[in-house]
């Protein structure tokens, strides 16, 4: 095979150093991508049942947070460091360790994630959108939604739960097919929105009564026995929680920071992390303690601590500020299913077939098989417990990223051969044993075994929030010792 077909067969205009005028990302762009991960509904109910729910000290929760996002901030900047140096996305730095045929199939392990997260992220942004429609029926006729056409059901879903799952697909493929420089905005736009979002819900909050509902926030600052050895495995649990809220984003972290300018402004952006937690965690407390007090003073028959920001709204029986909160619902959700979950799976399906696919074809293809889960999520995937089998390929990631670390920094010193990472001919660097690295593949699946068996194995699912770690160090190590003989 010569040089140059061996070179076109892979390479692709979405995988190539990117363009050096779009090599512009500064530390606010990745303050704004840290918030729109920190912004979504799943963060917001989590952080807030951190704080409240399991009644821990609260200087436990926040330093176990700010642990937490230290490790997101070591590994990011680790993962990132390569892509940001040579521009390349995760998918084309994966060919380097682990080999051209390597990098196709087990990047596409993230595309399989990614397209399930997506498709199950979709049916919940649907629901937000059949929301706001029933609203506008209830408010034009509130005897409208009794028709018939609306009590007739396929797949669990109505006429309007239809409309609002193609309304849903059809608007997020169209908008996220435009490339990076457009997603640039609206990860912009979505995190300044969402953070207005944010104020409007806390002041709802404060002013239905500002003495009750600071008080109720101010009494959760309890002080009293932080420093106590008892609570070093708390701490030690919020910060493995957190840890693995971002796990999911590290692996893929690549894709985004090989558009930032330099080195100084990645390590900035990445610490923005921090503030974004330390922001979203004030607003998200005060606003469940602040409405858990004034609702109960409203309704006797409250049981429990509402932390779904949804649940909270739909206690408060306002439609003006429902369609409001559910508007910055919508917008959290959107943007998070593009940065979590789209734009990982086009880059890996890309790379699964560079010379055939492009950005807009893998849109679609991921908005086809997104559908499908989200048709299929309401009855019959939620059922089944599909999210086991979906954290067992994610268990892959943290191995993954081992050997892209150890690979990177240790045997390789910081340099890829960008010609080389191109090629498919037998002299390439990366070509090893006919395009697979077969000393990381076995490392990574010894990692994926210690990683995977905190899901599966009953007496180690204590461990399961450090799962990620675990397989990246025990698939390090042994690539290492592997490469050393």
């Amino acid at each position: 095979m010569s040089q140059k077909n061996s070179s076109q067969n892979i390479i692709n205009w979405e995988l190539v150093a990117v363009n050096p005028n779009n090599k512009n990302w500064s530390w606010t762009d990745l303050f704004y991508f840290w918030g729109v991960n920190v912004q979504s509904v799943i963060g917001f109910s989590l952080i807030a049942s951190l704080y409240t729910i399991y009644s821990l000290n609260f200087f436990v929760v926040f330093f176990g947070t700010l642990l937490g996002s230290i490790l997101v901030y070591f590994f990011s900047n680790l993962i990132g460091k390569p892509s940001q140096k040579y521009g390349l996305p995760f998918a084309t730095i994966l060919r380097s360790s682990l080999g051209y045929s390597g990098a196709r199939f087990l990047g596409l392990l993230r595309s399989i994630v990614g397209i399930f997260m997506f498709g199950i992220q979709t049916y919940f942004i649907s629901k937000a959108i059949s929301y706001l429609i029933r609203i506008l029926f209830f408010s034009i006729d509130n005897t409208l939604l009794d028709k018939d056409i609306f009590l007739i059901f396929l797949l669990g879903l109505n006429i309007i739960d239809w409309v609002s799952l193609f309304i849903s697909i059809s608007f997020q493929i169209y908008i996220f097919s435009k490339g990076m420089v457009f997603n640039r905005k609206i990860i912009k736009f979505s995190a300044i929105t969402v953070y207005i979002g944010m104020i409007f819900f806390f002041l709802v909050v404060l002013l239905s009564d500002v003495k009750l509902t600071a008080q109720a926030f101010t009494q959760i600052l309890n002080f009293n026995n932080f420093i106590d050895f008892k609570n070093i495995l708390p701490l030690i649990t919020v910060a493995g929680t957190i840890f693995a809220y971002f796990s999911i984003i590290i692996i893929s972290f690549g894709d985004f920071s090989r558009y930032v300018k330099d080195e100084q402004e990645l390590k900035y952006g990445n610490l923005s992390l921090l503030i974004n937690l330390i922001i979203f965690s004030f607003f998200a407390v005060f606003i469940v303690t602040g409405s858990d007090v004034f609702l109960n003073q409203q309704f006797e028959d409250i049981d429990r601590i509402f932390t779904n920001p949804t649940d909270i709204i739909g206690k408060f029986n306002n439609l003006q500020i429902t369609t409001i909160v559910l508007f910055f619902i919508l917008i959290a959700s959107i943007s998070t299913n593009l940065i979590a979950n789209l734009i990982p799976a086009q880059y890996s399906l890309i790379n699964f077939k560079p010379n055939k696919l492009n950005l807009k074809s893998v849109s679609y293809t991921i908005g086809f098989f997104g559908l499908l889960v989200a048709l299929l999520w309401p009855t019959l995937l939620s059922q089944i417990g599909i999210l086991s089998f979906i954290d067992t390929f994610g268990s892959f990631f943290g191995p993954i990223c081992g050997i892209m670390i150890i690979d990177y920094f240790i045997i390789n010193q910081s340099n890829i051969n960008i010609k080389d990472i191109h090629s498919l001919s037998s002299e390439s660097t990366f070509y090893f044993s006919r395009g697979w690295n077969l000393k990381a593949l076995y490392s990574v699946l010894i990692g994926f075994i210690f990683s995977s068996s905190t899901i599966w194995n009953f007496n180690l699912m204590f461990l399961q929030s450090y799962a990620w770690i675990i397989g990246a160090i025990i698939s390090a190590l042994t690539y290492y010792l592997l490469k050393k003989d």
